[in-house]
């Protein structure tokens, strides 16, 4: 049987994999999947750094295998009874494959010991609640045991507002850490990504010695719709990115994904060696 050439292309176009390519969803170009992958999803054209869960942060950071997850029986309740939050958060963990929006643990960067958290935003914004903050709180107080360097890696809306009080006490709980920590002479390295907002950002990810940001990350605490409708005043266009907090002292450096683990194991080892 002879093949008709419009039988022929679609043929040739039901053998092409759905995910051959990705959308840039900042400039839209068309990038060859892998190669986005491999450049852990910055875009080759633009340099747009797309968010990445809490693994891929790990994956990215960290020596190849030597995470360790730490705390993982912990998993958030409904100590409100708030209406669809048990819903919302099963959902949540259903999509992500996660308990909960904060993951910590022990690894090892360069070969050096360091205990490490990220916040996954596709789990309800990377929101902190207490299971959130009960994580930061013992990843930093096992830091401070071990004497081991500290880093944390932010992407959150801010705290879970279906904890309520419970959810704003960890404010006051993981700065506490915090500060038990750098009075020990542990290094903590805040790493900010997109977004960093609110309840989180207004404590511990606001306290590193050193605090790294991603290029373009939203970084701030109220959103700029509400600074300008409260204070009646027009912000600047880049109110609230890296670069914004960079030029006003707020950061210490902007770093792109890809120097980023080369960046932080040169700190520490100023630190520490």
């Amino acid at each position: 049987m002879v093949m008709s050439p419009g039988g022929a292309s679609a043929a040739r176009m039901n053998q092409i994999p759905d995910d051959l390519m990705t959308k840039c969803s900042s400039c839209g170009t068309l990038l060859v999947t892998k190669d986005w992958l491999r450049d852990f999803k910055v875009c080759s054209r633009c340099g747009h750094h797309e968010r990445l869960s809490a693994h891929e942060r790990f994956d990215l950071l960290c020596d190849e295998g030597s995470f360790q997850e730490w705390e993982a029986d912990l998993a958030p309740r409904d100590p409100l009874g708030f209406p669809a939050y048990e819903g919302k958060r099963t959902a949540a963990q259903l999509k992500t494959g996660l308990k909960d929006s904060m993951l910590v643990g022990g690894a090892k960067m360069d070969g050096r010991d360091i205990a490490i958290a990220a916040s996954d935003f596709r789990f309800m914004g990377g929101s902190m609640g207490s299971v959130f903050g009960e994580k930061v709180t013992r990843m930093l107080e096992r830091a401070r045991e071990d004497k081991r360097p500290a880093i944390a890696c932010i992407s959150t809306g801010g705290a879970r507002m279906q904890e309520g009080l419970l959810s704003l006490m960890q404010m006051a709980k993981t700065s506490a850490a915090v500060a038990r920590l750098q009075n020990a002479g542990v290094p903590y390295i805040v790493v900010l990504t997109d977004p960093s907002t609110a309840g989180v950002q207004a404590s511990f990810a606001s306290l590193g010695d050193v605090i790294l940001a991603e290029p373009g990350a939203l970084i701030g605490f109220t959103g700029a719709r509400v600074i300008e409708q409260n204070l009646r005043i027009k912000l600047p266009k880049d109110f609230q990115s890296a670069e914004f907090q960079l030029q006003h002292g707020q950061i210490d450096d902007i770093v792109p994904r890809a120097r980023l683990k080369d960046h932080i194991a040169l700190i520490l080892s100023l630190l520490l060696d």
